[in-house]
């Protein structure tokens, strides 16, 4: 049931991120009530994915041949590691926990864009206006 709500909210969120278009990450308070936090962190989380996924195939394209394979593995059990702990996070009790599982796929998909991107995805960080 936790997992129908998540994806539901992560479809809603992609559309909300749609609907932002390429501004940068939403910017946007996320609400008072649960399903507008929720859907608030699912469209910036569909920000920084979209952001990650750029970051990783440059970096791949980058990479030393002897490094791309490595980076594959690493980003395959990266996403493996960030779904396992934030489902952590919406296996626990009350509506907090859907709040604070979107939020761990946020957070955490946001670091690694700017880890893979550097300096490119680390400027993307200020909102725009």
């Amino acid at each position: 049931m936790r997992l129908m709500a998540m994806t539901a909210a992560a479809l809603l969120g992609a559309a909300a991120f749609a609907a932002a278009g390429e501004q940068g990450e939403p910017n946007q308070e996320c609400g008072v009530s649960t399903y507008e936090m929720v859907e608030c962190l699912s469209a910036k989380t569909a920000y920084w994915d979209k952001k990650m996924n750029g970051a990783y195939q440059g970096a791949l394209k980058d990479a030393q041949p002897k490094q791309r394979e490595q980076l594959r593995k690493a980003q395959r059990l990266w996403v493996q590691y960030r779904d396992a702990n934030c489902l952590y996070f919406d296996l626990g009790e009350g509506t907090i926990a859907r709040i604070e599982a979107a939020d761990c796929m946020y957070r955490l998909t946001k670091t690694r864009a700017q880890e893979l991107g550097g300096s490119d995805a680390a400027a993307a960080d200020t909102p725009a206006k």
